[in-house]
């Protein structure tokens, strides 16, 4: 069976920053890991910290809480998230996480269409 990936196992590649301030770790990403519909990436927020307010133009995002806890923005709405949820945020809704003072929140973020720079505006 043919899955079009060039490689089936991707190694993490090194942390970076986004446009919106958190350090992600890329797990999997079509651009670099070959096929594909969507990215998997790691963030980190440090403690007390919170990403800048921002949207996705075309990609849709899942946020799976790993570690930590804090504040989620999306659209409107305000609520806190900790280690175990999980939350679903349409393309063009923006929002933000504030991570608590306490500890760092680690989040699992999942994109479809992949993750890229140019469709994340930052507001």
């Amino acid at each position: 069976m043919d899955f079009g990936e060039t490689n089936p196992v991707a190694k993490p590649k090194p942390a970076y920053t986004t446009k919106d301030g958190s350090q992600i770790r890329e797990l999997w990403h079509p651009g670099h890991d070959g096929g594909g519909a969507m990215s998997l990436a790691q963030a980190t927020v440090e403690a007390g910290a919170q990403t800048r307010l921002h949207r996705h133009i075309v990609a849709e995002e899942i946020y799976y809480i790993v570690s930590g806890a804090g504040v989620m923005e999306r659209g409107a709405e305000q609520f806190a998230i900790e280690a175990g949820d999980t939350v679903r945020i349409p393309a063009g809704v923006t929002h933000r996480v504030v991570a608590s003072a306490l500890t760092p929140l680690v989040i699992l973020c999942c994109c479809a269409p992949p993750y890229h720079h140019d469709d994340t505006q930052i507001l």
